[in-house]
């Protein structure tokens, strides 16, 4: 059984953990405070879930969102995660953090293995300590004073470091894990333990059998004996790789257990295209065998023995025996706290190693395109750029029977996946399409002042005017779900205002968005500018593309309520350009006419219910019940087999009422309507400022 540990559980640790690890030789004045661990987070703040893993080792996964999935795990803790800014003992905070991650993700019921560094900075602590303190008293025996003369603390050899740090470091994490009710096992290992077949088996079984246990390794490079590494011997297949340090051993390890994931825990966001804090430096999302030409490697970290390139060597090596590997930082603040979860969900953190290239561009490649693509499109004129929209609308006409082909697939494959209100918002029509295509020729008639238009101008001094002139925004994200009406619309008011555009549409529209994005660019060709729109056909995810603040400038959800809020709140540095629910409402006035009511009652609602604009709730003044009028809307709205759900004053008017409405805030999506009864046309607008989201509010009245 899994338990939840309460936050008011973590106090206590801290009140055990520091005195034990103030007693382990640190100075007074090196004290950790209290804060020193704040970093500690709640159980609260990772979901505690069982999730089901099962996957045969062989090939690494190709994706990031296959992460989740990964069974057996490797984190490797480098020595500048583990240890301070002085070199000089531990970042406690920092290590409670990952050893809390750890935890959560053992408890769902994956394997976790550390290789973690640390043991050479915590016991050069100990040492520095013992030091100082023998020369403290030797001097005050010698001179006889109290008071303490300049100190020189001899150069530590890191072999005695290591011996003098393993014990205190594993006592660390033994306190750390047991916090989590999980028991931790420490092995240290040399790099003859795996060339030495009796010795390789006997690790491989005595790291099996932890596991089985439940039980957390953690491993590291025994520095208190270890040998130079064998010249020549590193690298040179999957059976041979020369642990000189924990990054090899990390490999080895990950190869040797069969681990479905490797995660390399640095200094560093990951790997950069050129040494990272120079003026061109990219951050590489993935990357593949192959690709270490093009990259130039920095100096090493400040502390530790491998640096980036020996990661990125030791990463391959791993990738080529089947196991996926990750370099991300640990050290970070703000995301330290839940790193390794995150690249466990698939997130976009660090650089994934991957043996699968994308046929097509990447995301950030494509923001690229859309950018360069754009700025040609804002210097074209605006005749050429309505040309653009007046094909793209022949398009939606001429080729209607290869888009409803597309569609039909994708109607297809939806089929008892999707709900009712979605198959509309997915499905395309013949009507649709030429709707589509003359609502884009207005937009193109419209367009000619879209860029370029003189809002504003003030005179600044005799023959300075300074004027505000309309320009593009610049990249444009636009992310819809099970719409693919809304590509060209989408395309067309970008077309016109010269923005870039990024479109991520909703998977369940794959077939349909691709078709008419190949038109949409077949449109812009005629000009030359093809690459102003980007359709995002990769698995990134929304929250990811939302990340890219370098690239995108403005974004725009169009869905649900819930999507929206889902964008802004994962948006980083990038605007939002939001919307609310579609909560429609018509109130019908005493006043109403009867031809008028009855065709605008069925047009809002019956016409196309998925509409955000579809009428959702139908106010009626209390002096039309049981009138011709209200018993020819209900007629007809049973015709159009429309549900109907009472309000509740309308309700108490009635001996047997339709279902209830739960709520007078609904949007339905579909063929149900709500019915409220009010007695003035003041009350109607007071209940649509209550209830309503100021989408499409209607008065019906002929006063």
């Amino acid at each position: 059984m899994l338990r939840h540990m309460h936050r008011s559980g973590v106090q206590p640790f801290r009140q055990r953990l520091l005195p034990w690890v103030q007693s382990i030789a640190v100075p007074r004045s090196n004290r950790v405070q209290p804060s020193a661990i704040r970093h500690v987070r709640s159980w609260s703040n990772i979901p505690f879930i069982t999730v089901p893993l099962s996957r045969a080792h062989g090939k690494p996964f190709a994706h990031r969102s296959e992460l989740k999935h990964a069974k057996r795990i490797v984190v490797k803790l480098g020595s500048a995660v583990v240890t301070r800014g002085d070199e000089c003992g531990l970042a406690l905070g920092r290590l409670a953090s990952i050893v809390e991650q750890v935890s959560v993700l053992q408890n769902q019921g994956r394997e976790m293995m550390l290789v973690t560094s640390g043991a050479v900075a915590f016991g050069k602590q100990r040492l520095r300590h013992e030091i100082l303190l023998s020369q403290s008293v030797r001097q005050a025996l010698h001179s006889g004073q109290n008071h303490l003369k300049e100190m020189a603390i001899p150069v530590l050899e890191a072999r005695a470091c290591a011996a003098a740090g393993q014990s205190g470091l594993m006592a660390l994490y033994e306190a750390m894990f047991t916090q989590y009710s999980i028991c931790a096992a420490q092995i240290l290992v040399t790099n003859l333990d795996f060339h030495d077949e009796q010795k390789r088996r006997n690790l491989n079984g005595t790291l099996h059998e932890l596991l089985r246990m439940n039980i957390v390794p953690i491993v590291n490079t025994n520095d208190a004996v270890v040998p130079p590494a064998e010249p020549n011997s590193d690298l040179q297949g999957v059976n041979v790789i020369s642990v000189k340090d924990n990054d090899s051993l990390a490999a080895r390890l990950a190869v040797e257990m069969k681990t479905d994931l490797l995660i390399v825990l640095s200094d560093v966001e990951g790997l950069f295209d050129s040494p990272p804090g120079s003026d061109d430096a990219k951050l590489i999302d993935i990357f593949y065998p192959g690709d270490q030409q093009s990259v130039t490697f920095g100096t090493k970290s400040r502390v530790g023995v491998g640096g980036m390139e020996a990661k990125v060597k030791a990463a391959l090596w791993a990738l080529q025996g089947g196991t996926s590997v990750v370099i991300a930082n640990g050290t970070h603040p703000k995301v330290s706290g839940h790193v390794i979860t995150d690249i466990v969900e698939g997130k976009k953190v660090g650089t994934f190693f991957s043996e699968v290239k994308p046929a097509g561009p990447t995301v950030e490649q494509q923001g690229e395109m859309a950018r360069s693509g754009g700025r040609m499109l804002a210097t074209l004129e605006p005749e050429q750029r309505a040309e653009i929209i007046n094909h793209l609308a022949d398009l939606l006409t001429d080729q209607r029977e290869e888009i409803l082909l597309a569609n039909k697939k994708d109607l297809e494959e939806a089929e008892g996946r999707l709900a009712s209100p979605l198959l509309k918002r997915l499905s395309l029509s013949t009507s649709k399409l030429n709707s589509l295509a003359i609502g884009l020729r207005q937009i193109a008639a419209s367009s000619q002042e879209s860029v370029g238009r003189v809002l504003r101008r003030t005179r600044i001094a005799k023959n300075l005017e300074l004027e505000q002139v309309t320009v593009p925004i610049g990249v444009l994200l636009v992310i819809f779900e099970s719409r693919p009406d809304c590509l060209p619309q989408v395309a067309a008011l970008a077309i016109a205002s010269g923005n870039g555009l990024l479109l991520k549409g909703g998977k369940e529209a794959a077939h349909s968005n691709r078709i008419l994005h190949l038109l949409t660019q077949e449109a812009l060709s005629i000009h030359g500018v093809k690459e102003a729109i980007q359709l995002v056909n990769t698995r990134e995810e929304v929250e990811d593309l939302c990340r890219l603040d370098k690239i995108i400038d403005l974004i725009i959800p169009r869905g649900s309520s819930q999507l929206v809020r889902d964008i802004q709140k994962a948006a980083k540095g990038i605007p939002v350009m939001g919307h609310s629910e579609g909560i429609c409402h018509m109130y019908v006035d005493s006043e109403a006419s009867v031809d008028k009511v009855t065709r605008l009652v069925r047009d809002s609602k019956c016409e196309y219910p998925a509409a955000c604009n579809a009428l959702e709730t139908l106010l009626i003044h209390r002096d039309l019940l049981r009138t011709p009028l209200f018993d020819q809307i209900i007629d007809m709205l049973r015709v159009e087999q429309v549900k109907i759900h009472a309000g509740p004053k309308f309700a108490s008017y009635l001996t047997f009422s339709p279902s209830e409405v739960k709520s007078l805030r609904t949007e339905y999506g579909d063929l149900e309507v709500c019915i409220e009864v009010v007695d003035s046309v003041q009350e109607a607008i007071d209940h649509i400022h209550k209830y309503g989201s100021s989408h499409t509010d209607v008065i019906v009245t002929e006063n």
